[in-house]
Formats: C-alpha cells, structure tokens, sequence
C-alpha cells in the first residue's frame, strides 16, 4: 500500500510538473529556432538573441523603462516600507493590528481591481492637474503593490528584536533617528534585502496594473502586444531572458530566506 501511494504521488507530481514548466521548456527551445517557422527545429544558436539586442529598439526601450521602474520602485518602496514597519511595530497593539490589516490589502485583492482603482484615480486627478498615464503613473503604481511586501519582510526581523536594545540606545545618547540608524537597521538589514528583492521581482513580472496604468510599454505588455500581432522569434529570447532574471531572483529570495530561518 505504502509502494502504492509513493507511486501515485510521484506520477502526481512528475504530471504537474510536466504542466506547469513544459511550455516554458518548449519556448526556451524555440528561442534557438534559426527558422522562424515552429514547426521545422534547425538550431540556430544566438541569433534571435543577437536581433533582440541589437536590430530591436523597440524592444530595449522597453527594457529600460522596466528596469527603470523596478529600480526607482524597489527602492523607493524600501524606505516607506521600513519605515512603515518600524512605525507600526512601535503602535500599541489595537493600532498596529489594524495597520497590519490595511497593509495586507495591497497583496490580497486581484491584481485587475488594483489596476482598475490606480486607472480610475490617475483619470480623476488628470481633469483637475496635467497629470496623464505614462512614466510616473506606473511607478507610482509598483510602489503601491511593492511596498507592503517589503514591510511583511521587515516586520518578522522587527519581533525578533530585543527591544530593550534600542531603549539602551537612547539611554546612552543616541538621538531616536541615530538610534534607528546604528542599531535596529543593522538588525533588519536581511529583511530589508529580501523584501528589495522581493519588490524588485513583482515589479519586473507585472503586466496587470501596468496595463491599467500606464500607456507606455514596458516588457509584459510589449510581449502581450506582439502576442496578438502574431510572436516573433526575438519575442522568444525576451521571455527566455525575463524567465531566468526572475528564477534567479527567486532563488536568492528563497536561499535567504532558509539561511535567516536558521538563524
């Protein structure tokens, strides 16, 4: 009976695997497709590599912008997030109970409604101040849904805490802002990196709020784009690229993640 579960769960398995990561193997092939047809396979090494990054401008505009905005996001929502977790882990509980509550808002609701309400709010301000969907409104945008994440990843650290270290602190003549400084910033610094890391990877992999948001293209929404006028091969080493950028973060995040649980 024992043999018997182990082999169905192992078939289970191996068949879920086989159905979420086989499209994405099937792609990373055909970014080395010399010919553009999917039916005939001749390997033709990097060259939808090579036209991506240098016969595709439109393509690396696209980058730019999506990195741009997942650098100016991640770090922007470094600071509010810790900043935000230092606050309401220093509320009384009723306080930081309800803050917790409003914060997890962000991460549960779907992305389209966040998308949806950002649309709506950016339209509203634009009939009273020039304020048109683009650049800054889908930074703004990342920032909203990549923040809490950072917080949820410096509160643990927070608790953590001897809290009588910071009291010690201002005992000894530290200012507050001295004290956050030299001593409860080095303790969450691993919280922080994992919630920058974090952030960094949903604002790379957005495509929803992005869409709502902004009517400047950036990776996802280029790839959707193309992928209604018919996906060229480049489109190809694009989402083989953006696969492997974000597994290797993922990875990071989650080596990190078993070494602080350790610790």
């Amino acid at each position: 009976m024992k043999r018997l579960f182990k082999y169905v769960k192992g078939t289970y398995l191996g068949l879920l695997l086989l159905l979420l990561y086989s499209p994405i193997a099937v792609m990373i092939v055909l970014s080395f497709n010399e010919s553009k047809s999917r039916a005939n396979f001749s390997w033709g090494g990097l060259k939808w590599y090579y036209e991506l990054f240098y016969q595709s401008p439109e393509i690396i505009e696209a980058l730019k912008l999506t990195l741009t905005v997942a650098v100016l996001a991640t770090l922007i929502s470094i600071v509010l997030g810790t900043l935000g977790a230092i606050g309401i882990h220093a509320c009384k509980k009723g306080y930081a109970a309800m803050l917790m509550n409003l914060s997890y808002l962000p991460m549960t609701m779907p992305d389209i409604v966040t998308g949806v309400s950002l649309m709506l709010m950016f339209v509203f301000v634009n009939t009273y101040v020039y304020f048109p969907r683009g650049f800054f409104t889908m930074l703004i945008a990342h920032i909203t849904f990549d923040t809490p994440y950072v917080l949820f990843s410096v509160m643990p650290k927070l608790k953590q805490m001897n809290p009588n270290t910071y009291e010690a602190a201002l005992d000894l003549g530290c200012r507050p802002m001295k004290a956050i400084r030299k001593v409860i910033l080095p303790e969450i610094s691993p919280g922080i990196v994992t919630g920058g890391l974090l952030a960094f990877t949903m604002s790379l992999d957005d495509f929803v709020i992005s869409f709502f948001t902004s009517e400047s293209n950036n990776l996802s929404m280029l790839v959707y784009a193309a992928a209604k006028r018919g996906v060229e091969p480049t489109i190809y080493a694009l989402s083989t690229l953006m696969f492997i950028a974000i597994l290797i973060l993922l990875i990071i995040i989650n080596k990190r993640s078993d070494l602080e649980s350790i610790s």
